[in-house]
């Protein structure tokens, strides 16, 4: 690690100190500068495998600032196209799912298969003999599209290195997520959608801040407390690390229920029994270490810039993405295993919905203080810089940073001051 010393980062090893300038987190240059920097150049999370299981599946999303097809063709073939026709830009699909074996323009009724070919022009005499034959006419494929663990991402830069290389040590944490089923993993149907009145990276924080839990999430963890009586209820002994490429990850033992194999009264004594099955066919597979591992670890991982995959009392992946330096929108989804009991199902849901829905104990206390941080950014003339030095020395002396640190943090905004400097994306100037 070296020091850094520019407008927005500031880093001092000998004086343990790494300060980010609130600008980052206000000033529209700055936005501009992670659109070109960052959305327009790192692998974003565009589906899983799961939502387009059939050919002809198909999901529609945004992904850094493109709508987006996703989908399965009639020959199995994996695809991601821009939901824009190539005759005058409307999109082509207006429903966020379902099975289609074309796509047709509503404007002037071009037809498009589900691999992107353009099948039928209207009115096609009255152009060219030779019109479309360069394939214009067809619908625009992403640039790059690839796969780890069933996890699909795009990439808008042709050059970009292999997902492979991109994930780096994030590999072996997506790969403890779809190993909890020999069956493999699914997206539960719906999703959260909602927005937060803050800026983007304020979400990548505190997804992989460990240190806001017990005050923030105080009342979550009382009403665990009660429905969970005789079983200790707390944020246990845990670490923070940095995977490479900006991706980051906090691990740690909870002793609340993880429905892989994590069992607590509020569960029922049916899921008891279930449970115990699970963990011992997870040891048959996996060993003795590597199943505690996957049951008895819970992570909240950062895919760097804004994948986040929260595998502790419901397996949740979250996206986020700016709308305005001052506000975001958010998606989540519900992961889980193919073919659990109804029962498990219900609990999993539970927790999904308890702790992390947006109507939920956690998620309003987090957005609550995500738009307090943001509205004191209005005082970042005067009082212009957020400490996250916290753990600094005990990376500095190459010991594991503890849950509670801000390793990850650091881990996220060296790598983003990185991609923003070495494009000579940042223009935006800050008073010191």
């Amino acid at each position: 690690m070296k020091n850094i010393e520019s407008p927005l980062l500031r880093s001092d090893e000998e004086a343990g100190k790494f300060l980010v300038n609130r600008r980052a987190f206000t000033d529209a240059g700055v936005l501009d500068a992670e659109t070109r920097a960052l959305f327009d150049t790192c692998w974003l999370y565009v589906g899983h495998g799961s939502e387009i299981r059939k050919p002809g599946s198909f999901v529609t999303r945004s992904v850094g600032g493109r709508n987006l097809i996703f989908n399965k063709d009639a020959k199995g073939q994996v695809g991601s196209f821009l939901n824009s026709c190539p005759h005058r830009g409307a999109t082509v699909c207006r429903e966020r799912s379902g099975n289609a074996k074309n796509f047709t323009c509503g404007y002037h009724g071009w037809v498009f298969g589900a691999d992107g070919k353009n099948r039928n022009i209207p009115g096609i005499e009255a152009y060219a003999p030779d019109f479309g034959s360069d394939g214009c006419t067809d619908l625009v494929s992403v640039p790059r599209l690839e796969s780890y663990r069933d996890f699909w991402f795009v990439c808008f830069d042709h050059n970009a290195h292999s997902l492979f290389d991109y994930l780096a040590g994030a590999k072996e944490y997506l790969d403890l997520v779809a190993d909890q089923s020999e069956a493999g993993m699914e997206i539960v149907g719906g999703a959260h959608d909602y927005s937060i009145g803050a800026n983007w990276k304020l979400l990548v924080e505190n997804s992989i801040d460990g240190y806001h839990a017990p005050v923030t999430h105080s009342t979550y963890l009382d009403y665990l407390r009660n429905a969970n009586e005789g079983h200790k209820v707390g944020i246990g002994v845990g670490a923070a690390k940095d995977l490479g490429n900006g991706h980051a990850v906090i691990e740690f033992r909870a002793p609340w229920g993880r429905p892989v194999s994590r069992w607590v009264p509020s569960m029922g004594e049916e899921a008891k029994v279930q449970m115990e099955a699970q963990y011992a066919r997870l040891e048959e597979m996996y060993g003795k270490e590597r199943a505690e591992r996957i049951a008895g670890m819970d992570r909240n991982l950062l895919i760097f810039p804004n994948l986040c995959v929260l595998d502790i009392l419901a397996i949740t992946v979250r996206t986020f993405y700016p709308r305005a330096p001052d506000r975001m929108d958010v998606t989540g989804w519900a992961m889980a295993p193919i073919g659990e009991s109804s029962g498990m199902r219900r609990n999993r849901l539970n927790n999904f919905l308890e702790f992390l829905g947006p109507g939920g104990f956690a998620t309003p206390d987090d957005v609550e203080m995500l738009e307090q941080c943001q509205k004191g950014y209005a005082n970042a003339k005067e009082a212009g810089w957020n400490d996250i030095s916290r753990g600094m020395r005990r990376e500095l002396a190459g010991k594991p940073g503890g849950q509670q640190d801000e390793l990850q943090m650091r881990t996220f905004w060296r790598r983003w001051h990185e991609l923003l400097s070495a494009r000579s994306a940042l223009s935006v100037r800050v008073e010191a």
